[in-house]
């Protein structure tokens, strides 16, 4: 029986079994030989739909596959390409190209990350836990509840502190969680002192089971300045119920404006400016989100002396439509639930008309500050200040990205925006993740890049790379920009 083999792909320096694949499931030992499991990844915009195999430098192609063209705006992606990390030699690929008649340099590589996270918006007005509670998976803590934006929730996951500065498990879980979420596949979070959730990116949330489809329109307020005027004639009070701001419609500036007459009512809560009102409930999964399922929990007693009467109609609803409810005030100005209204049926309509769809998004944050700079060029603090200037483009599989600005690379990417697939990890535990950095041959050189070991797209098909492997020609997915 053949002996192992040492993988020296990446630190971890892997003795692999004939047949068999290293901890990362990305090179294997075939025939004596490490080879990539998984293939190069190439874009093209005349790629209409599906996917085929290119020729890459192994001889067992099929003639059929031989005799493809390949399409002119070829663009070859970190996925599959393999690592130098820590970047003791050049990058894996390093191509030359012409885009728009310019002659340009694409530099290749999957880099290790440890100092990587994702940030996860969850559109919902349902309390999913308090700000700074912790996010868990499996019973591991592998993040926090963020501050909360305008609809949303937010997550903030990883991090090397979770990744590697914690118990073994902790990191596999945390590894497990942020792999399976930047590869758009489904992850059942707990929140501490809060809500069990099912994230997927693109998908709606599942909140303690239930799946959420809409985004509230906006806060209380804000919904009586959008509708108002369609409940005026109809109703006689409207309260809009809202975890962050419950708004009162005669007391608003868009009744005001409207002259909508007094009413009388009584909000228990903090008053801000007037129809706006805070903490009226705690958080919950009730209306508007809060914990209630009463929304008369909040009234006070009415009062006659501001023009509450005997017989005044009042609609309640929450921020995303789906919690209404219409009563009329007895003769002891208590309110008393009544069938709904047909004629009010279309004001609550329009607010769920308005209503974006409930959807989960995975942002995928990494620094790319370290020694993979070195596979770029001699100089790696020049790749980074490139990349500030904006002389060097960032992208992550094809997909633009967003780069923060201040020292380093530090970089943002919506998963979605990606080929299926592109993120992988290793046990470290740590992310691997495509990178391409393309800018002008010119700058390339006076960077102090690797100008020798720059090959044409037609040469990488050729020669392939250091490990073997095959290539799949991809179209562009959507969102992803070359």
């Amino acid at each position: 029986m053949s002996e192992k083999i040492r993988c020296d792909a990446c630190p971890v320096m892997c003795y692999i079994a004939p047949g068999q694949t290293g901890a990362c499931d990305r090179y294997a030992n075939a025939d004596g030989r490490i080879v990539r499991t998984d293939p190069v990844v190439m874009l093209t915009h005349a790629l209409q739909s599906g996917s085929r195999i290119v020729p890459f430098a192994n001889p067992g192609w099929p003639e059929a596959a031989k005799s493809e063209p390949v399409p002119a705006d070829i663009f070859v992606t970190g996925i599959g390409s393999g690592t130098t990390y820590p970047d003791y030699k050049p990058a894996p690929f390093i191509v030359s190209s012409k885009v728009e008649g310019a002659d340009m340099v694409t530099v290749v590589t999957e880099a290790i990350f440890s100092y990587c996270g994702v940030k996860v918006k969850i559109d919902t007005d349902r309390h999913l836990g308090p700000e700074g509670g912790k996010v868990r998976q499996n019973g591991e803590v592998i993040g926090h509840v963020t501050t909360a934006e305008y609809g949303s929730q937010m997550l903030s996951l990883g991090g090397v502190h979770h990744l590697t500065g914690g118990s073994k498990a902790e990191g596999r879980e945390t590894c497990a969680a942020m792999l399976a979420l930047c590869n758009a596949q489904a992850v059942d979070l707990t929140i501490d002192n809060g809500a069990s959730v099912t994230v997927q990116a693109g998908m709606p949330p599942i909140v303690d089971g239930t799946p959420e489809y809409r985004m509230r329109v906006g806060c209380g307020s804000a919904t009586i300045g959008m509708f108002a005027a369609q409940w005026q004639g109809l109703v006689d009070e409207v309260v809009v119920v809202d975890d962050h701001i419950t708004g009162v419609v005669s007391e608003h500036q868009a009744g005001k404006v409207l002259d909508w007459p007094a009413s009388g009512i009584r909000i228990k809560g903090y008053r801000s400016t007037p129809g706006r009102y805070f903490r009226v409930s705690d958080p919950g999964l009730g209306w508007g989100g809060t914990k209630l399922t009463d929304p008369l929990e909040i009234l006070g007693p009415w009062r006659p002396e501001k023009g509450a009467r005997p017989g005044m109609s009042l609609l309640m609803v929450s921020t995303t439509g789906e919690d209404y409810a219409y009563y009329l005030l007895d003769q002891a100005l208590i309110p008393q639930k009544q069938p709904f209204p047909e004629a009010l049926q279309p004001t609550v309509s329009l607010i769920a008309e308005n209503c974006e769809p409930a959807l989960c998004t995975v942002l995928f944050i990494g620094g790319a500050g370290g020694s993979l700079r070195a596979g770029v060029t001699k100089n790696p603090v020049r790749l980074t200040r490139s990349i500030q200037e904006g002389t060097t483009r960032l992208t992550l599989g094809g997909a633009q990205c967003y780069v923060w600005p201040g020292g380093g690379i530090t970089f943002m990417v919506d998963v979605l925006d990606l080929p299926k697939g592109a993120f992988g990890s290793v046990p470290t535990p740590a992310l691997v993740a495509p990178l391409e950095f393309t800018l002008p041959v010119a700058d390339y050189l006076a960077m102090g890049g690797h100008m020798d070991q720059v090959v044409t797209v037609d040469q990488a098909l050729a020669l392939g790379g250091e490990y073997p492997t095959s290539a799949l020609l991809r179209p562009w997915p959507e969102g992803g920009t070359r």
